[in-house]
């Protein structure tokens, strides 16, 4: 069955209620590897209950929409792989919230036969009297699902990074553990657990979730301007390659004013995994 563009596109999603804590705040941090410095405070300050602060990319699990999984919308979960992230904190986050998620469906990307499909996803997170305190766009890449008749083909241009030498590197191990941590975030795609199911889809061994790799780059921007995660306003990125437990990201940052470009690899492999981001700090 082909993908549906006109039933997703009118498929309208149900509030979520997010009610999240200091333990749930503990459990995020570490699941994108904060905390391996036990002398380290700027850590410290996201894992350990003392002067406890909300890390800013917690916003992605945060009234989390599951893939669209009814048969209807034609679409095969186990293609599905992230693409993109964004986050948009229109103020810090508070160590403990209810909120409410209001998901949609904001577009559907046909990249032609053969090829894949983008299902673009915004949420807005709400106070109970309707202040927005983030917003997350998130892109999935439905592979082999392309050539449906959508009525758009190209995706919106990426922020391009300098092409002069970085202004920082910054290296962050990865745990051979990290994505069996981060399943506690509430994501249990078995594609980042399981070995068979891994290599069923093509990969020698679970991989990392693209939204923990996103975590693990922010944690390179947070420490680039001194663990003042209250500065960090937004932040976006394109997921081009797997990142495995194990690894080492290598994230590249740029510096302009305000804005900081970034860019990941992990280290020992050839080509880039994260690409096309950027952060934007406060006034």
């Amino acid at each position: 069955m082909p993908l549906d563009y006109e039933r997703i596109m009118a498929y309208r999603p149900a509030d979520i209620p997010i009610d999240y804590g200091p333990r749930d705040c503990i459990i995020y941090a570490l699941g994108i590897g904060i905390g391996m410095d036990p002398m380290d405070w700027g850590q410290l300050k996201f894992v350990y209950e003392k002067e406890l602060a909300a890390f800013p990319s917690m916003a992605v699990v945060l009234g989390r929409h599951g893939p669209l999984l009814k048969p209807e919308f034609g679409v095969d979960h186990k293609m599905m792989v992230a693409a993109a992230l964004k986050v948009v904190l229109h103020e810090p986050l508070s160590v403990r919230a209810k909120l409410t998620a209001k998901p949609r469906v904001r577009e559907v990307i046909d990249k032609g036969a053969n090829s894949a499909a983008i299902i673009e996803m915004t949420r807005d997170l709400l106070t109970s009297d309707g202040r927005v305190v983030a917003t997350v766009d998130n892109s999935t890449l439905a592979r082999k699902h392309g050539g449906f008749g959508g009525k758009v083909r190209e995706i919106t241009p990426p922020h391009e990074v300098p092409t002069r030498a970085p202004d920082a590197v910054v290296d962050l191990p990865i745990p051979p553990n990290l994505a069996l941590i981060y399943r506690l975030t509430g994501d249990e795609n078995p594609l980042h657990s399981d070995p068979e199911r891994a290599q069923a889809v093509g990969f020698p061994r679970p991989i990392l979730h693209g939204a923990a790799t996103f975590g693990v780059a922010t944690h390179a921007v947070v420490r680039h301007i001194a663990y003042r995660s209250e500065d960090l306003a937004a932040i976006e990125a394109r997921f081009v390659r797997p990142v495995y437990p194990g690894d080492t990201l290598r994230t590249e940052l740029w510096r302009d004013g305000r804005r900081i470009s970034f860019q990941s690899s992990a280290l020992g492999r050839d080509g880039l995994v994260l690409t096309n981001g950027l952060a934007e700090l406060r006034k």
